[in-house]
């Protein structure tokens, strides 16, 4: 896998949490700013199945590629949903969605380097 565009990923992602858990405090609802960068997450992640799709069938590693193609495209998944609740909770819970969102992703980061690399470790 790419290291930059993974670390763009997860600095993409934690950025989206901290803004939103700053919304938390003075009760605020998701705005543009917060979808925006949701949405600039989303495309970094587009950006990421395709470049790790195509690693995948140019370099053929001894992984599992249905594992490997499912988390990316579950992670692509992950910011359509959570902007869509966030917008349709009218409560703080809606904010808290763009919150977990921020913080699981750079799990699934992490998950996806283990699959590509099984002797990486944390």
């Amino acid at each position: 896998m790419v290291v930059q565009l993974q670390l763009t990923v997860v600095a993409l992602s934690l950025l989206v949490g901290v803004v939103a858990a700053a919304y938390l405090v003075p009760d605020r609802r998701p705005d543009r700013l917060l979808l925006g960068l949701t949405a600039l997450l989303e495309l970094a992640l587009v950006v990421q199945l395709v470049v790790g799709i195509v690693l995948l069938v140019s370099e053929s590693p001894d992984i599992s590629g249905a594992t490997f193609v499912s988390y990316l495209v579950g992670m692509l998944l992950l910011p359509p949903v959570a902007a869509w609740w966030a917008l349709g909770e009218p409560s703080r819970s809606g904010t808290v969605v763009l919150v977990v969102l921020g913080v699981t992703v750079p799990f699934l980061v992490l998950r996806l380097q283990q699959i590509w690399d099984p002797t990486w470790i944390v």
